[in-house]
């Protein structure tokens, strides 16, 4: 018996990766960026990307949801292709969600303010809506006791859970984060870790760019290692830590977890 053609269509988005890269090529000038990267992320996968400073970790992921644009091979992402037409960039958008470096929360906006604003503005819910929905990530980042306060009146460390909370709302089916901890204070990076932890535990697809070299090998289900813009070596967290087959990585990881 034949399968529905609305069956196959959800039978064939179910098996197709949540991210494929193909070639992916970014120039700055003469500088190659990222030279011919393929990569195919599996739904619900957690991917740590590590490597040296400079190597196009953060373009990678940039790329993805079209903040950098990219040069040259396919980004597909959920099944759709990214083009240059802004309809598939607003698509994508949709589907993916995005942590960066630095929180970028509006410090004129309380926390809650922050995190109603995107849904509202792209997904047309209304303002109790939004409300709603905001404080129920607010609370799944363990922040319900600071929805009222502006940015400046919260740690760095809560100021990046509201950032998540923010990227949450959006209900994404893919997390970027971009060295997430990386701004943070040592006593503050856990309590970040600790969400993505939870965040990680609960299905979502993730892209993470960090040196938390710990988080990788509790939460990745693969680690990614780049330098001059290619990806050299990637495998299961145990294998990556534990038997790294090329130079580069042992010489990288030697340095880092010294």
């Amino acid at each position: 018996m034949n399968a529905h053609p609305h069956d196959q269509r959800a039978m064939g988005e179910a098996a197709a990766p949540a991210i494929l890269l193909s070639g992916l090529t970014k120039l700055y000038g003469s500088h190659r960026a990222l030279n011919g990267v393929d990569l195919e992320v599996r739904r619900g996968e957690k991917i740590v990307i590590c490597g040296p400073s400079g190597s196009g970790k953060s373009t990678l992921i940039r790329c993805i949801n079209a903040l950098e644009r990219h040069d040259g091979g396919r980004i597909v992402v959920n099944g759709i292709e990214l083009t240059t037409d802004e309809g598939t960039v607003q698509d994508i958008r949709q589907e993916v969600g995005m942590v960066f470096q630095h929180f970028n929360l509006f410090p004129h906006l309380t926390a809650l303010e922050n995190c109603m604003l995107a849904p509202q503005l792209n997904r047309g819910l209304t303002k109790p809506q939004a409300e709603k929905l905001a404080m129920l990530y607010l609370e799944r980042v363990h922040l319900a006791d600071h929805v009222r306060k502006y940015p400046s009146r919260l740690s760095g460390g809560q100021q990046q859970r509201v950032a998540i909370a923010r990227a949450l709302c959006m209900e994404p089916r893919i997390l970027l984060f971009d060295e997430p901890t990386s701004a943070l204070d040592p006593e503050m990076v856990n309590e970040v870790l600790g969400v993505m932890e939870e965040l990680a535990a609960s299905g979502v697809t993730m892209l993470c760019v960090t040196h938390e070299m710990g988080f990788a090998r509790r939460v990745a289900d693969r680690c990614v290692f780049m330098d001059h813009g290619e990806i050299v070596e990637s495998g299961d967290a145990a294998t990556f830590f534990e038997a790294p087959k090329s130079e580069r990585l042992r010489g990288f990881l030697a340095q880092i977890l010294r």
